[in-house]
């Protein structure tokens, strides 16, 4: 949800309790176990999964490796289960004409820096900058270039934005602010 008056512009960024996030999750979750469980059955020489006969894989090398996949998806699970927990990344952008601050604010893991606040006067920003972020798939990513403090992007890494929507994005953010737009 995000909210626009004549002065002040507040848009909320969505941290990681996505669908997607849930999903891999849970999936990396059941797969874990299901390997510890063919895993330990092996090792013990009976059938914990009654879908995976147990005598069919030796322990050594096999139920060793499927023992480590298991733990080692466990731990991946549990950081994207704690990740959603905490939802990281998620808070808000607030542009105040009135002002004339701009203010940052994203959540973090916990600990002294959980809470990421970042502020300054809109009279710091030089420009909106719109960069292709070269990869597997190009995207363009939306910064906003600050005085003294660089490049700080304003877009989610994860945003499945078209150029064309986020041209007009930063051209209705540059407008707001009354600043140019520079494009590489």
């Amino acid at each position: 949800m995000n909210w626009r008056s004549e002065l002040i512009w507040i848009e909320l960024v969505m941290g990681s309790r996505k669908t997607s996030q849930f999903c891999w999750a849970f999936l990396l979750l059941l797969g874990s176990l299901g390997f510890l469980l063919v895993g330990t059955s092996s090792y013990f020489g009976r059938n914990l999964i009654a879908l995976f006969p147990s005598q069919q894989i030796l322990f050594f090398p096999q139920g060793i490796v499927m023992s480590f996949y298991g733990i080692a998806g466990f731990f991946i699970s549990s950081y994207l289960w704690c990740t959603i927990f905490w939802n990281i990344g998620s808070g808000f952008d607030l542009f105040d004409r009135k002002e004339g601050r701009v203010c940052i604010f994203r959540w973090g893991f916990p600990g002294k820096n959980r809470r990421i606040l970042l502020r300054f006067l809109i009279k710091d920003i030089q420009s909106i900058r719109i960069k292709l972020k070269k990869g597997i798939y190009t995207r363009p990513v939306l910064y906003l270039e600050i005085r003294e403090l660089g490049l700080i992007p304003v877009t989610r890494t994860d945003a499945n934005l078209t150029p064309r929507e986020m041209e007009q994005k930063a051209a209705e953010l540059a407008y707001f602010l009354r600043v140019p737009i520079e494009v590489f």
